[in-house]
């Protein structure tokens, strides 16, 4: 047992100079040394979660307390405060929240919580467990939970998640029923929709929702699958039919139809009609290897989906738009679908939302251009991030990166870099030629 004497601040010097140990060391081979060390690797990174979150509620009340002081209104004491923490942590806005709402429950309202993370008995998901469990309560009976639970380190040894979970919400609904009735209508407020990619070029398609709406729908179309199926002359298992159902009674088409609204695919014309092999792209789902998207496009073309070409140009090296510009505040349509074409996803660093605002780097109040050099895409809460106190951002030029650029610089003054990603292009280098890219749409509704 290593006893720390804490007679200073620890600095981030300090601590990047163990991590250069860290990354230098060479590790004993011998197998009880080597899980004597993983043991403390752990309890160090728990040991780092509780300092995590400790720093994280000082630097909160310092951005709030200063923001008091200057006489800000209450709605802006805390605005952009996640955003920099998610920068800090290289994760996104949303989770950023996550993370500073766990470092003030930890901090304020549960501190033999933080205790048993400090000594590394408790990881940072199990504590966000009991954190998430306990949020509906009020702080009294979050603070008894704590008590009961983590107070005496025996009492959790050797618990799962699962367990712990089991045992917060028990204790919840002894102490107070009542408030879990309304953290089910709070949950239920927030049921959604989402996808996500999968591999071999799938994806999900996943709703959340309440408990008996969920059986339901899914006892629905394992009755009609079942129906279809027993109807006789169809090959597909019950799991495909059960998806194509999905797909057809979400958006009326037939799943052999294909979609009925606008799918961007974004691919190099060498790819597209030369057999070329270089990835391209389908916006709001990421890259999909070559001779997938020529099927998709053949499979639409034989289709009576309306297809659509529309040309795009890019540099052969470094695969950047080319820019167009507006003299309007608002960025137009073909304009702002550039920008998410280029951007793909929320340029914040670290964040993969999608797109919802296009922003001027430099503002339209500081004489900021409506171009695509000084624009970004972003997602709302990043975009709502920036307008906060101290925030600015730079569009940058570089002669060896002609990708589109910018610097974030939050009100602390570090500085973030997000550079767009390339195009899908095939690299002439000896070429002055722009190469051109290709964007199927396809539309039913197109004109």
């Amino acid at each position: 047992m290593v006893t720390a004497v804490q007679d200073s601040p620890l600095t981030s010097d300090e601590v990047l100079r163990f991590v250069a140990r860290l990354q230098s060391s060479e590790f004993d081979a011998d197998a009880a040394a080597g899980i004597d060390l993983i043991s403390a690797l752990e309890t160090m990174k728990s040991a780092s979660v509780a300092a995590q979150a400790v720093v994280t509620d000082a630097v909160a009340t310092s951005i709030s307390n200063e923001r008091r002081e200057r006489g800000r209104p209450k709605a802006q004491w805390r605005i952009g405060i996640a955003s920099q923490i998610g920068l800090a942590r290289r994760e996104s806005p949303n989770r950023g929240g996550t993370h500073l709402g766990l470092a003030r429950a930890l901090v304020h309202e549960m501190p033999h919580t933080l205790a048993r993370l400090r000594a590394g008995e408790l990881n940072e998901w199990r504590a966000m467990i009991l954190a998430r469990e306990t949020a509906c309560l009020t702080v009294d009976d979050r603070r008894t939970i704590d008590e009961r639970l983590c107070a005496d380190p025996a009492t959790l040894a050797g618990a799962g998640d699962r367990t712990i979970e089991g045992r917060a919400r028990a204790l919840a609904n002894e102490l107070d029923a009542a408030s879990q009735v309304k953290r089910r209508a709070k949950a239920y407020a927030a049921r959604r929709t989402s996808t996500r990619p999968a591999p071999e070029s799938m994806g999900f398609f996943t709703v959340l929702t309440s408990m008996e709406k969920m059986v339901c729908m899914w006892a629905t179309l394992r009755r009609d699958a079942d129906t279809i199926i027993n109807s006789g002359g169809d090959t597909r298992t019950r799991d495909q039919i059960m998806a194509d159902l999905v797909f057809e009674r979400v958006t009326g088409a037939s799943a052999a139809q294909g979609p009925p609204v606008t799918v961007d695919v974004v691919i190099s014309d060498s790819t597209l009609l030369a057999g070329g092999d270089t990835s391209a792209y389908m916006h709001g789902y990421g890259d999909i290897p070559s001779d997938v998207a020529r099927q998709l496009i053949r499979d639409t073309l034989d289709s009576e989906t309306h297809v659509a070409l529309r040309r795009l140009y890019a540099h052969p090296k470094s695969g950047a738009l080319t820019a167009v510009e507006s003299g309007s505040r608002a960025f137009p349509t073909a304009l702002g679908r550039l920008i998410d074409l280029r951007d793909r996803t929320c340029r914040t660093p670290w964040c993969d939302a999608p797109i919802r605002h296009h922003d001027h780097i430099r503002p339209h109040s500081a004489n900021g251009t409506t171009s695509a050099e000084n624009g970004a895409g972003l997602c709302a809460a990043c975009n709502y991030a920036k307008e906060g106190d101290g925030w600015t951002a730079e569009a940058r030029r570089d002669k060896h990166n002609a990708r589109h650029r910018y610097t974030l610089i939050p009100p602390t003054g570090h500085t973030y870099d997000s550079s767009a990603p390339p195009m899908p292009v095939v690299e002439l280098y000896n070429s002055r030629i722009e190469n051109v890219i290709l964007t199927g749409l396809f539309d039913d509704d197109a004109a």
